[in-house]
């Protein structure tokens, strides 16, 4: 555990004489209010801001918990949003070069078709006993997305009859910012996450950035392509995309929970024995669950995950919680 020297309270001390001041003037005032925290009072007093002391009473009630600094894996990454779109290459139009009837309808929407199939059958307006007809066939395997085809329907050449779409492989189409367009390259591995499956987190690569900047909003194309053998990713779907900058091994982290903002300050509260200390943190990378800290902490620092808001205030405010004494 680290060791709170008193060079380093002294070096707290202008900003502890601002608070004493700022609180001697609103206490004069009257107009100081009470604060409360799990719906417990705080007094609200003319208290030095040194480290806040709990008594085992007072870290139950606001449902103390700690966490230790710790090495982990980590990585630097750039978030961005986008949808879901189809390869282009993994999609087909099947249309006809003839004029005719459809007389006969062999695949529906949804289905999942093969190179080859029938999909339906064209008779031709040639004269003829019996007039020709035309077997329509699936050009390549996947599902049948669009039908804009009845029985009985007239066609003409190059009316489109089925959309085919082989879904296997899909793409996150991004939007990138002008500045940030140095940062990517292709073949950089991603995170990504829909609306439609909060819990699950779907991996794939950078494989091109747009050459050409969008002049209205100033962003670039990236393209994601994604496997979807579970065919759970969809055209439109909504998705945050993490592009992996850097990957580090060991990186010093605590929960996100832990880190407190305020005033343009990020900083956490580390026990000591009963005493929990305000230190002053640099962040370096963070993911949905952990934040690097490249400055203020030291392997194995315990700090307040949870009740940590709750010191904060009687931090601020030199008090206790009514009724807890001991």
């Amino acid at each position: 555990m680290r060791n709170f020297s008193k060079q380093r309270m002294r070096s707290q001390l202008p900003k502890q004489l601002c608070g004493l001041l700022f609180l001697a003037l609103f206490t004069a005032s009257g107009a100081l209010p009470s604060a409360f925290a799990h719906g417990r009072q705080i007094e609200v007093g003319g208290g030095t801001r040194g480290p806040v002391q709990l008594s085992a009473t007072q870290q139950k009630a606001i449902a103390l918990l700690l966490a230790s600094a710790s090495f982990r894996p980590l990585s630097t990454e750039l978030n961005l949003n986008g949808e879901i779109q189809l390869l282009p290459n993994r999609q087909a139009d099947v249309s006809l070069r003839i004029n005719g009837q459809i007389k006969a309808l062999y695949a529906n929407l949804g289905e999942t078709v093969r190179a080859g199939q029938r999909l339906a059958l064209v008779q031709s307006r040639l004269v003829g006993d019996p007039p020709p007809s035309v077997t329509i066939k699936a050009p390549m395997s996947g599902m049948i997305d669009a039908r804009n085809a009845v029985v009985g329907q007239a066609v003409e050449p190059n009316t489109v009859l089925f959309h085919i779409s082989d879904r296997s492989q899909v793409l996150v189409v991004a939007n990138m910012y002008e500045e940030d367009i140095g940062k990517i390259k292709p073949g950089l591995e991603t995170r990504v996450r829909l609306l439609s499956y909060p819990k699950q987190v779907f991996t794939g690569k950078v494989t091109l950035i747009d050459p050409n900047l969008d002049p209205l909003n100033r962003t670039v194309k990236v393209w994601i392509q994604l496997a979807n053998p579970q065919d759970l990713l969809k055209p439109n779907m909504f998705a945050r995309t993490s592009v992996i900058l850097r990957r580090n091994g060991a990186a010093l982290t605590i929960p996100n929970d832990a880190v407190i903002e305020a005033n343009g300050e990020k900083f956490v509260f580390v026990r000591e024995g009963n005493k929990y200390h305000r230190v002053e943190v640099t962040i370096g990378a963070s993911d949905d669950e952990y934040t690097e800290i490249t400055a203020g902490l030291v392997p194995g620092d315990e700090v307040v995950t949870q009740g940590n808001r709750e010191i904060y205030t009687m931090w601020l405010t030199g008090g206790q919680l009514q009724g807890d004494n001991d």
